[in-house]
């Protein structure tokens, strides 16, 4: 079969090889992979930046944004059923955490992930997988389910949020969302299901992202316009929720002094390098002890954010009709994936088809004539 590979921690070592078909194991499902979507750890991957391979090997198939549909099933799954993948793995010695299946919360970092750190990703044309990593995804999404695992990252902030929130009566009504990318994007969408007022902050001036976000409802602020801080608070209110979402570190500890009381921050992306800066921190400590306010950060998801993130896309998908189709902004075929790495600045969500995309989109027609005919029945 054809795969994306790299040689981690060689810049530009990305290519399409060929490599043996994966045989199940016992109990394990083989999966034929539809569609990887593309996003920044991506990007990383093939620059060398970071990337480990699986123990013994010298290459990463990359790609942990997955759909696919099960060719040979185990564990419930029944053979045509779309999936998606689960990303991390619990470290197998466990500690504390990932005995509980919480290997996100892992202690020792010796946790594994398809795609990115010790297991090979999804960027080929088959693979196989222990059913319990496995989601079903509804012909529904046939043609937006990889984007079921960037769509975890807000589920687990919002979960997160509420878990902290239990310490005081609350009832939040403003969010802001600072990055407009994927993960912005869609966890504006969360907060719009949720029926808070929503606010995106992000540089572009006109194009897709200002659109996406008009049609959830949400109020596009150009970054140029209004500072992070009370600036922004003074201007649209008080916020309850903010998540960042550009991995841009300064801003994490700019939401600080931008939420109101008993507000919450959460960080998403995560930011490479050794920027510096100047922070007024008498202040920030002021204004976080006198207001009980939280910074918080979250990093992947279990198996509950995954089911989260598939409720929710389908109440995404009929609720703003087509919103998840334009997100993805641009779509390559496998053996052009490298025009995927290489985005512009009007790309969103980027996705490599690796099966025919005719079948992809055959699949989600298919799902939409019978999403017509139940509301038609219910008309």
């Amino acid at each position: 079969m054809k795969a994306v590979m790299i040689t981690p921690g060689r810049p530009g070592s990305d290519r399409l090889a060929e490599v043996p078909d994966p045989s199940p194991g016992v109990g394990e499902v083989l999966v034929e992979v539809l569609a990887v979507g593309v996003d920044g750890t991506d990007d990383e991957l093939v620059s060398g930046a970071y990337g480990q391979p699986p123990a013994g090997e010298q290459q990463l198939i990359i790609g942990h944004e997955s759909l696919g549909r099960v060719r040979e099933p185990a564990g419930g799954l029944r053979a045509g059923q779309l999936v998606a993948a689960i990303v991390r793995r619990p470290d197998p010695v466990p500690c504390l955490n990932c005995a509980h299946d919480e290997w996100d919360y892992c202690l020792n970092g010796r946790y594994t992930e398809r795609g990115i750190k010790g297991r090979h990703g999804f960027l080929a044309e088959y693979y196989t997988e222990r059913p319990e990593y496995l989601l079903a995804v509804p012909d529904e999404l046939a043609g937006v389910g990889m984007v079921v695992e960037p769509t975890t990252i807000g589920e687990k902030a919002l979960e997160q949020i509420d878990t902290i929130q239990q310490r005081m009566t609350w009832q939040p009504s403003r969010a802001l969302v600072t990055g407009a990318g994927p993960i912005g994007l869609l966890a504006a969408a969360l907060l719009a299901l949720r029926g808070l007022e929503v606010i995106v902050y992000d540089k572009a001036a006109a194009g897709p992202k200002v659109e996406l976000a008009g049609e959830l409802g949400a109020r596009y602020v150009h970054a140029d316009r209004v500072p992070l801080g009370h600036e922004l608070a003074e201007a649209f209110g008080p916020i309850d929720i903010a998540i960042e979402a550009t991995g841009f570190s300064p801003l994490g500890f700019q939401l600080l002094d931008t939420i109101g009381p008993n507000g919450v921050a959460v960080l998403t992306g995560v930011s490479g390098g050794d920027r510096r800066a100047q922070l007024p921190v008498d202040h920030l400590n002021l204004e976080t002890v006198l207001h009980n306010k939280v910074l918080v950060g979250t990093v992947n998801a279990d198996r509950a954010n995954f089911e989260a993130a598939v409720g929710d896309l389908v109440a995404v998908q009929r609720r703003w009709p087509g919103w998840l189709d334009r997100l993805i902004t641009r779509r390559v075929g496998l053996a052009r994936y490298a025009e995927a790495l290489r985005r512009g600045p009007d790309d969103v969500k980027v996705v490599i088809d690796v099966a025919d995309r005719a079948d992809i989109v055959n699949r989600a027609d298919i799902a939409g004539a019978a999403d017509s005919d139940r509301s038609a029945d219910h008309g």
